[in-house]
């Protein structure tokens, strides 16, 4: 029952993102992009936060200090902690929202920019 809540809740987060870049064109400006959230709904991700500092820069601290290793890299926008996705064993982006309720991370991948409100999940 908990794998497939988990399969679920992916396949979720990958609805909410085809639903966006269905909505979105590549060269999107910020302007628009912003439109499109707030269409949405979402006045987290409307605010578009600048991007902290990363802590730590390297990747995933709780990776890093459990020997444990990551799929994806988010970044928490509200402190700039840096944790891994929920593909990784540790979940840790996602467990750094439950502890902190900081609302919206951003993929710290290079060459993406995409962002997920954990409150009204969605993508933006």
């Amino acid at each position: 029952h908990e794998v497939l809540q988990q399969v679920f809740a992916m396949i979720d987060i990958e609805e909410s993102m085809l639903d966006l870049s269905g909505r979105v064109n590549p060269g999107a400006s910020e302007e628009e992009l912003v439109a499109i959230t707030q269409q949405a709904g979402c006045d987290h991700l409307a605010e578009r936060a600048p991007v902290p500092s990363p802590d730590p820069p390297e990747g995933c601290s709780e990776c890093l200090r459990d020997g444990t290793v990551w799929v994806h890299l988010r970044i928490c926008l509200g402190c700039g902690h840096v944790g891994c996705c929920d593909s990784s064993v540790g979940r840790h982006a996602t467990r750094h929202y439950d502890g902190t309720r900081h609302p919206v991370m951003q993929s710290f991948e290079p060459g993406e920019a995409w962002r997920w409100c954990y409150v009204d999940e969605i993508t933006g």
